[in-house]
């Protein structure tokens, strides 16, 4: 594991140890702290024969193609994640009780330098009448409707979300 603290959260001792997995332990003090999986939601929006998918406007994989979702918010439902961002990203409101889940695939997001392990959740939502009108200029530089045939997976963000869409794809 990288290093994520240069000292001690609790007594700023500068011996931290990294002992295994997601464990940070001061052996000075004794605090621990667990660096755990972080919950994220990935949607596949279907819109009669094609799919939905976002421009990333930041850091990482910056310019690149990407599923709507984000992070799933303390006291959340992976459900409710989804319609948060989808809320946020896309200003659309989805009926949560079409979303369809898909599988989980763990992932990484490197971000501001600190390596975040990530558990990625994918949901299925079908809608033909679907209309993407705005987006967050800050997260998304755009989006894009595309066929499946037409999906090029070296312009895809990530591998989790690569894994998922071959799987639908059943490639």
């Amino acid at each position: 594991m990288q290093p994520i603290f240069k000292f001690c959260p609790n007594c700023k001792g500068d011996h931290l140890e990294y002992p295994h997995g997601s464990k940070i332990v001061c052996p000075d003090c004794k605090f621990e702290y667990y660096h755990n999986t972080a919950g994220a939601t990935a949607v596949i929006i279907q819109k009669k024969d094609e799919i939905l998918f976002t421009i990333r406007n930041k850091e990482p994989q910056k310019g690149y193609l990407d599923l709507p979702g984000g992070f799933i918010d303390a006291n959340e439902t992976a459900e409710y994640g989804s319609f948060r961002e989808l809320q946020e990203e896309l200003n659309i409101s989805i009926d949560k009780s079409k979303l369809q889940y898909i599988d989980s695939y763990p992932n990484t997001y490197l971000y501001k330098d600190i390596l975040y392990n990530t558990i990625d959740l994918f949901f299925f939502y079908k809608d033909d009448n679907l209309s993407i009108i705005d987006f967050d200029p800050d997260e998304l530089k755009g989006v894009v409707w595309k066929k499946l045939s037409e999906i090029d997976f070296d312009e895809i963000a990530f591998e989790s979300h690569k894994k998922t869409l071959k799987k639908l794809m059943k490639i």
